[in-house]
């Protein structure tokens, strides 16, 4: 007789999606859209799925914003790469600042989001899945 287990939701999809990183099922944000900029960054307390506290201590998101930090310069990096390669940006003429307006357009564009996922992959670093998280109790805090 085979127990019927749930499959594992993908590592990635799960990230980039902002899903709890304990069950990989429940929301971390309680509005759908990053673009609702008054309630952006508002969170769960927990997990609605597993019950998995969103903020395991106090202060614990101000590290997002090295990820965040991190993911900008890597977004910046690859634009960049991406103009020499398919639009000839060069040292030599204004395409140079162009590209700067242009990616500077890009990165205010995609902020919201970026916040939200910068801290969906801290989480990510801290918390891990659990394949018996109905069965067993979250993680409240660390140590």
């Amino acid at each position: 007789m085979a127990e019927n287990k749930k499959p594992k939701p993908n590592f990635w999809w799960s990230m980039l999606t902002c899903k709890c990183p304990r069950c990989r099922r429940g929301k971390m944000f309680r509005d759908y859209s990053a673009y609702n900029l008054k309630h952006t960054l508002d969170m769960h307390d927990t997990c609605p799925v597993c019950k998995q506290k969103m903020e395991p201590e106090v202060g614990f998101w101000y590290g997002t914003g090295y990820v965040s930090y991190a993911l900008t310069v890597a977004i910046s990096v690859a634009t960049f790469i991406a103009s020499l390669v398919l639009f000839h940006v060069s040292f030599m003429d204004n395409s140079i600042l162009w590209w700067l307006g242009a990616n500077s357009v890009f990165l205010i564009l995609i902020q919201p989001w970026l916040m939200r996922f910068s801290r969906s992959m801290y989480i990510y670093f801290f918390i891990r899945y659990d394949e018996n998280y109905e069965t067993k109790e979250a993680v409240k805090e660390f140590h």
